[in-house]
């Protein structure tokens, strides 16, 4: 139905009055979002460079999670309320346009972030090695080639461009259906949200390890995907739900995710703890290393015939000792039964 210019006044109106209203821990609250949004990304982000690769991130999680931050993003700018608050900003002071944008600006700074996950995942991708082929070494099949990861970020590319030129379109052309755009864009990023971790757990579960896929960010947006929904229900409410539905959903299929990493990393890590290489037999101190005698060795069983003082004795006791320790040691090594010299 379309819109009368009256209602639209009114409404106006009442998100200005809103915005009045808005205090300082709603404010607060959105600020400490938008930094946790962005340290987040930022765990990933150095995730892979460090490591120098972006394997273990599954191209198509990369698909599913750009485009689906392009229509989440077109969405939120698109949606009659976010149009309200920017119109209120010449109603109101600055400090409350500022918190009434903050909504944009936290789906804006995931955009980015995520964005920037598409940029890495390509210029660390682990390209074939022609020289490592050329060996007779066949590729695996079920690693994701150059070409897959070439076409997923000209997807993306595209799909964002779409979301840019349609939005205007029906901005300057027939802003009545720009509230029914935005539901579709809405509806649009939470079936790519519903399915965007699915790739990535088949993925997580082949390989039996996070590889690139940082843990840390996934402890942050866990826990904040709920509050970031919870922030946006509170700003936009019930008709709002096309915008924070999509982060109920993708923290739920997050925490999935990060179970999986954190059961299959703990393991590895205690393996790795507890891998140290097997003691070499230590050297033979006469002070230190306790006799071996498990039965009468050649000097016990005779010690008539090689010593006589109490000396000579423990010379021979030591040198059994010796045998009894590394039993492969040459007989005409230092202190072997060969030996005529004196240790």
């Amino acid at each position: 139905m379309q819109t009368t210019p009256a209602m639209d006044s009114v409404f106006v109106a009442d998100r200005c009055e809103t915005l009045r209203e808005g205090g300082f821990t709603n404010f607060f609250v959105s600020i400490l979002i938008v930094l946790g949004i962005m340290l987040s990304y930022v765990t990933q982000h150095y995730r892979i460079i460090s490591r120098g690769s972006s394997e273990g991130i599954s191209p198509y999680f990369v698909l599913l999670g750009v485009t689906s931050a392009n229509a989440q993003f077109g969405n939120i700018l698109t949606l009659p309320q976010s149009r309200a608050d920017v119109a209120c900003c010449k109603e109101v002071s600055p400090f409350e346009c500022t918190a009434g944008l903050l909504g944009i600006a936290q789906i804006g700074t995931q955009w980015i972030c995520f964005a920037v996950i598409l940029v890495l995942f390509l210029v660390f991708f682990r390209r074939d090695d022609p020289d490592v082929l050329d060996d007779g070494l066949e590729r695996n099949s079920d690693q994701p080639t150059w070409r897959t990861a070439i076409t997923v970020a000209a997807i993306c590319l595209i799909h964002g461009l779409l979301v840019v030129i349609i939005s205007a379109a029906f901005a300057l052309g027939a802003p009545r259906f720009l509230g029914a755009w935005a539901n579709f864009l809405g509806i649009m990023a939470a079936v790519l949200a519903a399915v965007q971790y699915m790739p990535q757990i088949w993925t997580t579960y082949q390989l039996k390890q996070a590889g690139s896929l940082s843990i840390l960010m996934m402890c942050i947006q866990t826990p904040g995907g709920l509050l970031f929904a919870g922030s946006l229900a509170a700003r936009l409410g019930w008709d709002g739900w096309s915008s924070w539905g999509v982060y109920v959903m993708t923290a739920i299929m997050q925490g999935i995710l990060l179970v999986m990493a954190i059961s299959y990393e703990w393991p590895s890590q205690e393996e790795r703890n507890h891998s140290t290489p097997q003691p070499q037999r230590p050297p033979y101190n006469r002070r230190t290393t306790p006799r071996v005698l498990p039965s009468p060795g050649p000097y016990s069983a005779h010690l008539q015939a090689y010593a006589e003082t109490q000396e000579e004795i423990e010379r021979a006791l030591d040198r059994e000792s010796v045998q009894g320790v590394g039993e492969n040691q040459p007989l005409l090594a230092p202190g072997g039964l060969g030996s005529s010299g004196i240790r």
